[in-house]
């Protein structure tokens, strides 16, 4: 978007051209003063948006008519470990927004830093933002399936617990740093077959 060059920015026009969306442009008007970024891949916008500022954008999206994001698809994560590229943080936390207004997709996406090793489940404050539950209901099973896979915290979340693994899982799966085959956990099962029920 924008390259330094001496004590000036340099604007590349195309590429701003190109990352113009009418929801970002709302959004910068209406929090100008947050730090904000926008990426654009194959026609699709992603806003970069800050953790402490997730759940107010987000809102606004949703409530602001020129934007009227009344869907919320998905919410998902992914971890960078070791990605080959240079990323700003190692979990990317995404909402996928849908506006049937203007027949619009958009993405959310904010990143989140681990203060502690991620090997194991202990809670970490910094992997935590705000959960989009009271903004659409329908966040809430998806926001579950993040914690659960990732152990990424959705604060004010109504129920927050696992859904996919047991509770006592000793692991968040979907992260980086844990092994493929597991560790252990798969040999530990008790044979059931039908003459056992």
């Amino acid at each position: 978007m924008r390259k330094r060059r001496g004590s000036g920015w340099l604007y590349d026009a195309a590429l701003m051209t190109a990352l113009e969306h009418h929801a970002v442009t709302r959004v910068v008007e209406a929090f100008g003063d947050r730090t904000l970024s926008r990426t654009n891949f194959r026609d699709q916008t992603t806003l970069i948006v800050q953790p402490e500022d997730a759940h107010e954008i987000l809102r606004f999206l949703r409530d602001d008519a020129a934007c009227d994001y009344a869907l919320l698809v998905d919410v998902t994560a992914a971890d960078y470990l070791e990605y080959p590229v240079d990323q700003p943080g190692r979990f990317g936390v995404v909402w996928v927004l849908r506006s049937h207004t203007h027949d619009d997709l958009l993405l959310v996406k904010t990143w989140l830093n681990p203060s502690i090793d991620t090997s194991g489940i202990e809670h970490d404050p910094a992997l935590e933002v705000d959960s989009a539950c009271d903004i659409w209901p329908g966040a809430e099973w998806r926001e579950r399936e993040v914690f659960d896979m990732f152990g990424i915290r959705f604060n004010g979340h109504p129920d927050l617990r696992r859904i996919l693994t047991w509770r006592d899982f000793p692991a968040h799966p979907l992260r980086k740093d844990y092994p493929l085959r597991g560790r252990g956990e798969r040999e530990n099962y008790e044979v059931i077959d039908r003459d056992s029920v």
